[in-house]
C-alpha cells in the first residue's frame, strides 16, 4: 500500500510509531553490514562467490583467473563495450567468459551458466554474481537475523 505523503502531520505522533529493541551502538552501525557471500563449485573445484544486488552485471578479476584457471584466454570472448563503471571509477573490460556456476545445496545442487565480465583492474578477488543473473535465475536475499537466499522456488539459509 502506498504512503500518503500529503499529510502535513505525519511526523507529529513519533509516540505511536514501534520501537525497535535492537539499536546498534551510537558511531557503529555500520560494522553490522556484511557482503552476501557463499561457496560455489567451478571446475570442480571451491571457490567465493559475492552476490552483490548493486552491481548490474557480473564479473569475474582478472587475478582471480590468473590464480584459479590459468589457461582463461583460450576462454576468452569478445565484449562489445571496453569500460566500465563502478562506485571507485572506470574499470577496464578484456573481455567476456563463460562459467558454469554449481551452489550446493542439500535439496539438490542448482547449476547456473554465467557469462561473466572479466575486468583488469577490478578491486575485489572473488567472482561477483551481478543482478543480471540476480533477475535471470529469480535470485533473492533476505535480510533478517538468518540471511536467506532463494533461487527460484528453493530456499537456502546463509
Amino acid at each position: 500500500m502506498p504512503q500518503d505523503t500529503t499529510n502535513k502531520n505525519l511526523c507529529k505522533h513519533k509516540q505511536d510509531a514501534q520501537t525497535f529493541l535492537v539499536t546498534p551502538t551510537k558511531g557503529r552501525a555500520y560494522i553490522h553490514g556484511t557482503a552476501t557471500k557463499m561457496t560455489v563449485c567451478i571446475d570442480n573445484a571451491q571457490h567465493p562467490l559475492i552476490i552483490d544486488s548493486g552491481a548490474p552485471f557480473s564479473i569475474v578479476p582478472r587475478t582471480f583467473l590468473d590464480n584459479h584457471f590459468p589457461k582463461w584466454e583460450n576462454q576468452l570472448l569478445p565484449t562489445k563495450a571496453k569500460n566500465f563503471k563502478s562506485a571507485s571509477g572506470k574499470m577496464t573490460s578484456i573481455g567476456t567468459t563463460i562459467k558454469e556456476i554449481i551452489i550446493p545445496h542439500r535439496k539438490g545442487n542448482i547449476r547456473l551458466n554465467t557469462e561473466l565480465v572479466m575486468l583488469d583492474d577490478a578491486h575485489i578477488q572473488q567472482l561477483l554474481l551481478g543482478s543480471d543473473y540476480q533477475r535471470m535465475y529469480g535470485i533473492d536475499i533476505y535480510n533478517s537475523k538468518n540471511r536467506h537466499i532463494t533461487i527460484g522456488t528453493n530456499q537456502e539459509k546463509d
